[in-house]
């Protein structure tokens, strides 16, 4: 499956203008990063794929929308799946893109 455009424009919108963002095609969807570190994506399984802080994940995940993202079978601590229901208002994509560009901002740049 391709990631949402609709999606990725409103996510692309809603970034624009934070310094050292990029986009760069990842995980089969399109990610934005921020001097290189990964911060969130327009998934290829839809919603979005984003980076917290790892001591985070299991608060953020109290959300019904979150999720650990898995990867071979194994969830990774520091990254989420967004379900697509969670995402309906900007006010909601605008929440979990914080959290995601909140983390690469933490992080060196690459």
């Amino acid at each position: 499956m391709a990631y949402d455009r609709e999606l990725a424009a409103r996510l692309r919108a809603y970034v624009d203008g934070e310094p050292g963002l990029t986009e760069k095609a990842m995980f089969g969807g399109l990610a934005f990063l921020l001097d290189g570190n990964m911060a969130v994506a327009a998934a290829s399984q839809g919603g979005l794929l984003l980076r917290c802080a790892p001591e985070r994940t299991d608060e953020l995940c109290e959300d019904p929308a979150a999720e650990p993202f898995v990867m071979r079978n194994r969830p990774m601590n520091g990254w989420l799946r967004i379900d697509p229901s969670g995402l309906d208002s900007d006010t909601e994509l605008a929440r979990w893109a914080d959290v995601g560009l909140a983390h690469a901002r933490s992080l060196p740049p690459k």
